[in-house]
């Protein structure tokens, strides 16, 4: 009996202890990476400028009070041939759909800080 104590023990011992210091470590690394995630979460939703996809020659156009679609399609350089056939508004996670006819005709669309714009 008194063998199979001192070897439960020898083996708990060996097998499963972490020291202090490497615990420490551990719970720092862990810190650090959730501190990385979080700041780079913040930087992404303070995202100012707006992003155009599509034929353009600048993709990233600063927004300024009072930016409207057209503005920035312009901005950004359209360079297809011809008018977009389809351009998609992105804000907060939802999208429209806005008919480029609209934009010739004057119906402009005000933008808001960090919305994407894709020109199809």
């Amino acid at each position: 009996m008194k063998i199979l104590i001192a070897l439960l023990l020898l083996s708990l011992t060996v097998s499963g202890c972490v020291t202090k210091s490497k615990a420490r470590a551990d719970a720092r690394a862990a810190y650090i990476a959730g501190q990385r995630d979080a700041f780079a979460t913040i930087a992404a939703t303070q995202r100012t400028g707006i992003r155009v996809f599509g034929p353009v020659q600048n993709p990233e156009v600063p927004w300024v009070e009072g930016l409207t679609l057209a503005q920035a399609i312009a901005t950004a350089t359209y360079t297809a041939h011809g008018n977009p056939k389809e351009i998609i508004l992105l804000r907060r996670g939802e999208s429209a759909a806005i008919d480029p006819k609209d934009l010739l005709n004057g119906r402009d669309v005000p933008l808001e800080p960090g919305d994407t714009i894709t020109l199809r």
